[in-house]
């Protein structure tokens, strides 16, 4: 049986036998009076690992805070204090058990990232019959990141100012859920982009010169393109905005995907369309693959 103090009362071993337990009848007695506390070493026998005599400390974080955030801190308080690493020279500490899964679970996840990336970009070739053109759908992927990442720095800053005047208590570490939301965002950013970058296309190929292509995609996509991400944010705010029960779990994950999706459809709207003329007009100057038309008439037979 494994006893935790919330209070911190326990600073030596004598004092464990002052815990206090509630009996069913309403009282309060110490554990000394109900049990015989005796110490004892961890085990009787002398355990090694590759021939080193083995000493393992079992130390399990809070509730409230993330595995990363209790590794760096073992990491930074003990491993790397000279003042306990160093006072002897022929001890070695090392950090095991949940941080080694962890450090696979991070591996793992860089790995799945660049496969998301590479399965996202041919997808999207097949889709466009071009090699060239999803390049610059796949633009808005780091714009996106880079956006995710200020947004949830902005949410702990400003997080920090409220919870000294007592009015918010947001932080949010940069755990393995939170970069969760990188594969995500990946699936998210890409769905704007890709309906300017269509209709453009179809626009050009029937004749319009780029100038009047790409604006007239912006103007016929600009309705589906905000609903959607008005929907995906307001949905996305409570999780991101209402602290509670459980949302400290996947807040970093919603805050990367709101911020970085916001920041994305921004850069959606603005700079790639210039940017999509800009080659368009190349292309069209180099290659004659389509026929400018500066202007269209439509007559009409009664």
């Amino acid at each position: 049986m494994f006893l935790y103090s919330t209070a911190g009362a326990v600073e030596r071993p004598s004092d464990v036998g002052k815990v206090l337990f509630y009996t069913p009848n309403g009282g309060i007695v110490p554990l000394e009076a109900i049990a015989n506390i005796q110490e004892t070493v961890n085990t009787e026998t002398i355990r090694r690992v590759d021939g080193e005599r083995t000493i393992t400390l079992s130390i399990i974080p809070p509730r409230d805070i993330p595995l990363e955030v209790g590794v760096e801190r073992v990491r930074h308080e003990i491993i790397n204090n000279p003042l306990v690493a160093g006072s002897d020279h022929g001890v070695t500490m090392r950090i095991s058990g949940a941080s080694d899964n962890l450090k696979a679970t991070r591996e793992a996840l860089s790995d799945n990232f660049l496969i998301a990336i590479l399965v996202s970009y041919l997808l999207l070739v097949a889709i466009l019959s071009h090699w060239g053109y999803p390049l610059f759908i796949m633009l808005t992927v780091p714009i996106g990141i880079s956006g995710g990442i200020v947004g949830l720095w902005l949410m702990n800053f400003v997080g920090a100012r409220l919870d000294q005047i007592g009015l918010s208590n947001i932080h949010q570490p940069f755990d393995v859920i939170t970069m969760l939301g990188f594969l995500v965002l990946i699936g998210t950013v890409v769905n704007n982009p890709i309906l300017i970058v269509e209709k453009s296309l179809a626009n050009f190929r029937r004749g319009l010169a780029p100038k009047l292509a790409v604006p007239q995609s912006v103007r016929a996509r600009l309705r589906p393109i905000v609903m959607s991400t008005i929907t995906t944010v307001f949905g996305l705010s409570p999780l991101v905005f209402n602290p509670g029960a459980g949302t400290e779990l996947y807040r970093g994950l919603g805050a990367i995907v709101l911020f970085g999706l916001l920041f994305s459809s921004v850069v959606t709207l603005t700079f790639m369309p210039a940017l999509l003329s800009l080659v368009l007009e190349s292309n069209s100057r180099l290659f004659g693959s389509a026929i400018a038309v500066d202007n269209i008439t439509t007559t009409t037979d009664n």
